[in-house]
């Protein structure tokens, strides 16, 4: 696939997850959702490779690598992300990990040495304005309290464990590690590594036997999950961490767009304003060059 299609698809699905993801939370813990989600995503990709021939045999060392991504971008990031919205609105989230655009930038320079440009750099800014000015009006009035400050501080720690899931993936390429098979053991891991976190939580393996529970458990295993990270990851070691994290800034815009589509949300002005900036931003980002 070429990079716009694998960025479109990143974006589209990343954009409708949350709808998903509304679905999981109440009568299971999320940690233990988590567990489901990944157990069922590396199953799927398991066979994937056992149908295509694909070799799962990899060295020690390249376990090490397998074990942290599963570690940063399949277990704490959505562990901190998930227990964010316990305390903080997810408009709110949103915002908040977007930010994982800067700290790729950051990460990608400090790792890699890659140096940003600065229209890729004025795309970013525009980018989360964008953000700030969709989402602001939808926040509702709360004081900085201990709780919502707290919310906040593990919605970041999800977005810098996600930045650096990017790092070690990309890290991964550059060994010439292939995507779809470190996904395969990284989603293992990080099912795993969530088990032992819950187990260690004292939380119950319940299960919701209901049709939206496990509709939506199938759509953000194989989607959410397989397909997305597939995508995004791919793209990443393709064009970089710097430039395929502005699909962060993207996806809630999507998630909005969806809204407007299906609650009935009104368009209004500072939808229309928020999103001209992030996509101005996306065209700078993007841009062959930049």
């Amino acid at each position: 696939m070429n990079n716009t299609v694998l960025y479109v698809l990143t974006v589209l699905i990343w954009g409708s997850t949350w709808l998903a993801i509304e679905f999981q939370l109440g009568v299971v813990e999320p940690e233990v959702s988590i567990v489901y989600r990944y157990v069922a995503a590396s199953l799927v990709l398991y066979i994937y490779c056992k149908i295509r021939r694909l070799s799962l045999s990899f060295k020690v060392k390249d376990h090490y690598l397998f074990a942290a991504l599963g570690l940063l971008l399949f277990c704490m990031n959505y562990i901190l992300a998930y227990r964010a919205q316990q305390h903080i609105t997810s408009a709110m989230a949103a915002i908040v990990f977007s930010t994982m655009l800067w700290m790729n930038i950051v990460l990608a320079r400090i790792v890699f040495g890659v140096r940003t440009t600065p229209r890729v750099l004025f795309g970013a800014l525009l980018g989360i304005v964008g953000i700030v000015v969709l989402f602001a009006p939808r926040i509702e009035v709360a004081s900085l309290s201990d709780g919502v400050f707290f919310g906040s501080l593990l919605a970041l720690g999800g977005a810098f464990s996600a930045s650096c899931g990017n790092m070690v993936s990309q890290a991964a390429q550059k060994r010439a590690l292939p995507v779809v098979e470190a996904n395969t053991w990284g989603m293992f891991y990080g099912a795993v590594i969530t088990a032992i976190v819950a187990v260690a939580s004292g939380h119950e393996f319940t299960f919701d036997a209901t049709f939206t529970y496990i509709s939506s458990l199938a759509y953000l295993a194989l989607f959410g999950s397989v397909v997305a990270f597939g995508a995004y990851l791919t793209l990443l070691g393709r064009i970089g961490a710097h430039k395929a994290g502005y699909a962060t800034v993207m996806f809630p815009v999507v998630a909005l767009l969806l809204s407007i589509a299906f609650e009935g949300l009104s368009l209004d002005a500072t939808i229309v304003t928020g999103t001209s900036l992030v996509l101005l931003g996306n065209l700078l980002v993007l841009e062959k060059g930049a």
